[in-house]
């Protein structure tokens, strides 16, 4: 692309304001979620204001020149405080937000977007919506309080099967149960009137992430990406993936748009059979950005089509230490590495994305992992 057709592009878009902390919308007790609201620095553009923890300071010009090395452009307009009430000060801004909730909706209200993101985020709401709208799901059964769970109700349950909560989150409230006396001791756990389901368990190891996103031209197909997994644990995401089935979940992104919703959100969902006729079945929406989200808006800016996200432990806590030489991202090939969640480093964690063909991914983690 030419500096001029840049130029003209950038100037036409509408520019945002974007405040990714997580802080409002996550587990207690887990080290260095201050720190995640860098991830959001790839997906800006210039004109765009950012607002970054100021423990992120520390790490700005290594990421700076990371990113004008690999070809990313962003923005240099900082706000080193991730406060909401801040979003205020730039009306003139769109809102870009990990969630919006009522923090968010006190300082730029939208009604709408609030109630249908507090909507799809129960899961017992998605379990009603996916009825109504015949998109499929595993069994699963609601209830509005845990204390309607009734002792036939548990010899019942399609086990191995899941408890969770219907609002949950980084997996917190969600417990797997192999037989009636886990169930009930999972049961115990929660505290009287709590809404959730019981589940049957997906055999499976495929899940998929399919993301929309809703803006000013309306709702489109994002990315769908395969989640990479060890054991149960999350570790990333991998483009493309083996399926796109976007026709199941399509009728209630399209609800979502209708109702209100706005940015970036997303379903999980499992794969189940053999893969000459495979069965999807949609496990929850999150109305929010995700952990794919981030690497996928950058794999869009450098026109990256094959990569793999991936979260790593490092012995380094700075950027500068960091040796990435021969293997950084070179536009010119299409390969190698871009820092993608970058402020955890200052504790020792990173997610990168590592693009190119799957033997040139595996190479680079081969790499990568001797530098870490």
């Amino acid at each position: 692309m030419g500096a001029a057709l840049a130029q003209t592009l950038n100037a036409s878009r509408v520019r945002q304001i974007l405040n990714h902390d997580i802080m409002g919308c996550t587990a207690d007790g887990v080290t260095g979620n201050h720190l995640y609201s860098g991830r959001a620095l790839g997906m800006t553009d210039p004109g765009d204001i950012v607002q970054l923890h100021p423990d992120l300071r520390s790490q700005w010009e290594a990421i700076s020149a990371h990113y004008a090395r690999v070809g990313l452009r962003h923005t240099t307009e900082v706000i080193w405080d991730v406060g909401h009430e801040r979003l205020a000060e730039h009306p003139e801004h769109a809102v870009s937000v990990f969630f919006f909730g009522p923090a968010e909706h006190a300082v730029r209200p939208d009604e709408r977007w609030l109630q249908t993101v507090a909507a799809i985020n129960s899961k017992n709401t998605f379990m009603e919506i996916a009825g109504r709208l015949d998109v499929p799901v595993p069994l699963t059964v609601p209830y509005a309080s845990i204390d309607d769970i009734a002792e036939a109700d548990i010899d019942d349950a399609p086990y191995p099967c899941y408890l969770k909560a219907a609002v949950s989150v980084s997996g917190v409230g969600i417990h797997r149960c192999a037989d009636a006396l886990a169930l009930r001791e999972a049961i115990g756990q929660f505290a009287g009137g709590t809404p959730v389901q019981i589940q049957q368990e997906v055999v499976t190891d495929t899940f998929l992430n399919l993301q929309y996103r809703c803006d000013t031209d309306g709702l489109s197909r994002y990315a769908v990406t395969e989640q990479v997994l060890d054991g149960f644990v999350h570790q990333g995401n991998r483009h493309p993936a083996s399926h796109a089935p976007w026709e199941i979940v399509e009728p209630m992104a399209q609800w979502l748009h209708e109702e209100g919703m706005q940015g970036v959100f997303a379903f999980d969902v499992a794969v189940v059979g053999d893969d000459a006729s495979p069965e999807f079945l949609a496990i929850e929406c999150n109305p929010r950005y995700n952990g794919a989200s981030y690497p996928t808006a950058i794999a869009h800016k450098l026109d990256i089509e094959q990569w793999l996200a991936k979260a790593y432990h490092t012995r380094h806590r700075g950027l500068d230490a960091l040796d990435l030489s021969g293997i950084e991202y070179d536009p010119a090939t299409g390969s190698g590495v871009v820092l993608v969640n970058w402020g955890p480093i200052v504790i020792g964690k990173l997610l990168v994305l590592l693009a190119g063909d799957a033997a040139t991914q595996a190479e680079l983690e081969r790499e990568l992992l001797a530098r870490l």
